[in-house]
């Protein structure tokens, strides 16, 4: 027998509009997924928190559109130093002015301006509404009916069913309790203090990032603009930094004597942890970003990796809620993401630890063992390549050389002669990218997909995607539409290699679970019963 359900009054409820909780929208507005995001907070958090992103999260911009004026006021930066306690260099960590991904493969900003970038972007789409001061008191769902969420704000307390729920609700989340989630230690917890500075005073730095491996004091430096900067510094037991503190913490830096306009912006202590729920979905109901996991900044990877969960769901939910295809789907996103987070962390505490843990003899065997370890041709290079590691094998991820790796992002050539970056032409869906004429098969499997077909030795693009497609001895590839590669044609090949592992997954003739709401349509603010 079916049970009947009332309609959802929105597909999809998004609890937090931070930078993944926006992000997300968007990504769903670009697949025609009308979402409400609810956020406590009326307006973007006025001070920095996140300063990093690396090329990818650049990619994942670009997808929702907002590229070029990210571009307008991020700072490319040279990579990593590793220093000593007296600011020697002992490894150095080079990142690249172009990456795999067609962006600097690091870039420092002011978190609060890419967030007033990502919310004019989703005030421009009717498939995005933002309700600010609106707090979220509960999250239910009832067997396989919509989800229901409270919240309260000035006009009282309302109720909202959705036919999913994103928790993008941070450290705190409420969201991870409404999927029965608890945290996994990982054994990381100290306490540091953060300080966000301007001024035009000379510092000396070398465009990139500081890590200070003294185990009395470590300390990170960065430059974030033209004229602002952080430093972040391990706190003492019963430490507290004051004028004077400050001053002396600083000054291997710039000189504060002779730096008139040195002005603090923000400085705020903070207790570093790195943890992972054990959980991250409960049918409808999904964590993301900080409400999924937590990691000390030392990588710089915390914002990033929340970024990435929301590109890695966001067309699955939408492929479930718009095209019917099967909750199973959502499934492979925890399968698919978990390990990457887990893996973020875990090579943040060993930095911090093998950095700045302790300030015993086998601590200074471990600064010692890494100095020596990155004077070792092609280390460093290879410790900065390990951010971005193929997902692992599953359903949407077929094993061989390229399979769960993301596709290069070349220049190419567009239809009207100009040059654009890949995705550019690749579009929203999935994408089909070939060094041969496509068979029969794998050609009515990519059109049963909508997958636009690019023939890479027409791509304006100097040779790189062939380049690309001949190391991993493919043929052909179909990437997903987060740009990571599905699964291949092997060289001399007739068809994709694992179609009975994806296809069912992702071609459904099964009634769409939840129909579109139509953007015009606002969702009713239904006071609780």
């Amino acid at each position: 027998m079916t049970v009947a359900h009332d309609a959802p009054d929105v597909p999809v409820v998004i609890v937090g509009a931070g930078p993944v909780g926006v992000t997300a929208a968007l990504l769903l507005a670009r697949h025609g997924v009308r979402s409400v995001l609810l956020e406590r907070h009326r307006d973007v958090y006025p001070l920095p928190r996140a300063v990093a992103a690396d090329d990818e999260v650049r990619r994942i911009l670009q997808a929702v559109g907002i590229a070029d004026a990210f571009a307008a006021l991020a700072r490319p930066a040279r990579g990593l130093r590793l220093l000593d306690a007296r600011h020697r260099v002992i490894a150095e960590f080079p990142r690249s002015p172009r990456g795999h991904h067609g962006y600097p493969q690091t870039s420092m900003f002011d978190q609060p301006e890419l967030e007033r970038l990502l919310r004019e972007a989703l005030a421009r789409t009717p498939l995005g509404e933002l309700r600010g001061g609106a707090e979220v008191t509960g999250v239910a769902q009832d067997g396989t009916g919509p989800v229901r969420v409270t919240y309260r704000d000035g006009d009282g307390e309302h109720v909202l069913s959705a036919a999913a729920v994103l928790g993008c609700d941070g450290a705190n989340s409420l969201t991870r309790g409404a999927v029965g989630a608890v945290w996994e230690d990982l054994r990381f917890e100290e306490r540091w203090t953060v300080v966000d500075a301007t001024t035009t005073a000379a510092v000396r730095g070398w465009e990139g990032v500081d890590q200070v491996c003294d185990p009395h004091r470590p300390a990170t430096f960065m430059r974030i603009g033209e004229h602002r900067y952080r430093w972040e510094f391990r706190l003492r037991a019963g430490e507290e930094l004051d004028d004077g503190l400050l001053r002396r913490l600083v000054a291997p830096w710039v000189d504060l004597s002779r730096a008139g306009d040195f002005r603090v912006v923000r400085q705020a202590a903070y207790t570093f942890r790195a943890r992972v729920a054990d959980r991250w979905r409960r049918g409808r109901v999904l964590l993301l970003g900080d409400a999924a996991h937590l990691t000390p900044p030392f990588v710089g990877q915390g914002l990033c990796s929340g970024l990435r969960d929301a590109h890695n769901l966001a067309w699955k939910l939408a492929r479930v809620l718009r095209q019917g295809a099967d909750d199973g789907l959502l499934e492979t996103y925890e399968r698919e993401r978990a390990p990457h987070a887990r893996h973020v962390v875990r090579l943040a505490v060993a930095t911090g630890w093998a950095m700045t843990g302790g300030q015993d003899r086998a601590a200074a065997v471990r600064r010692a063992a890494v100095a020596a370890a990155c004077r070792i041709p092609g280390v460093t290079a290879r410790a900065s390549r390990d951010l971005g590691r193929p997902l692992p094998a599953g359903p949407l991820v077929r094993r061989g050389p390229l399979g769960g790796t993301y596709a290069p992002q070349p220049r190419v050539t567009d239809e009207d002669g100009r040059r654009v970056r890949l995705d550019d032409v690749l579009g929203d869906s999935f994408a089909v990218l070939t060094a041969v004429p496509l068979p029969p098969v794998p050609r009515a499997l990519a059109d049963a997909l909508g997958a636009r077909i690019v023939e890479v030795r027409r791509s304006g693009d100097d040779g790189a995607l062939a380049a690309w497609l001949r190391t991993g001895r493919a043929d052909a590839v179909l990437l997903r539409p987060d740009r990571v590669v599905l699964d291949v044609v092997p060289q001399g090949g007739d068809d994709f290699t694992g179609t009975a592992g994806w296809a069912p997954l992702l071609c459904t003739g099964r009634t769409p679970a939840e129909p579109p709401v139509s953007p015009s349509r606002p969702s009713p603010r239904r006071p609780l019963p």
